[in-house]
């Protein structure tokens, strides 16, 4: 009997990274067919829902709230100001950092989109038996969380080293250091 091509055993129907990567395409064709040619992308819809779950977010808590990479999420975000879905600000806490919004806008798109987003992930689990759709999420959350914990891991500042934490070096009082020869006198003794 032949196999067909879904029924393959070759090494990237082993892959996660390649099956992930093939899943994500049929969810983002599904996303697209289902919110339609005029609807806000897949990405930008995540960065409203995300600053309308949590208004005065900075780009950086965005990042973390979408799992989009910095600069993809500024130029997105730059993108998204010019078409008036969102606003920018000064933070009140953060002088240094920018705090996003929803212009009336971007809340009107939102909410557009949202029921057309709901379908396309009913679309989306419908791939799967229904006795698997919730483990298929667990999942899913468990690997966005580890990588989240792995990322954050990353970014915080090393404040220990391999022996545990780091060790300042002191120099003793200037009365106290041990003497050390002059180089120059030692040669001279040996010299002699």
């Amino acid at each position: 009997m032949a196999k067909t091509k879904s029924e393959s055993s070759g090494p990237l129907d082993k892959s996660p990274s390649h099956l992930l990567h093939r899943a994500l395409q049929r969810a983002l064709d599904i996303y697209a067919e289902t919110a339609g040619p005029t609807a806000v992308t897949q990405r930008q819809f995540a960065v409203l829902a995300a600053v309308s779950a949590r208004e005065g977010l900075t780009q950086a808590d965005l990042v973390r709230a979408t799992g989009i990479d910095r600069s993809t999420l500024a130029d997105l975000v730059a993108r998204m100001i010019a078409k008036g879905l969102l606003e920018r600000e000064r933070s009140s806490l953060d002088g240094r950092a920018n705090t996003v919004r929803l212009t009336e806008q971007g809340r009107a798109e939102l909410d557009a989109a949202t029921p057309k987003v709901e379908s396309a992930d009913r679309r989306i689990l419908a791939l799967l038996p229904p006795g698997k759709r919730d483990s298929f999420l667990n999942v899913l959350r468990a690997m966005t969380r580890k990588a989240e914990a792995a990322q954050a891991k990353a970014e915080a500042p090393a404040e220990t080293g391999e022996g545990g934490p780091r060790k300042k070096k002191h120099k003793a009082p200037k009365g106290e250091r041990a003497h050390k020869p002059d180089k120059k006198k030692k040669k001279a003794r040996k010299a002699a």
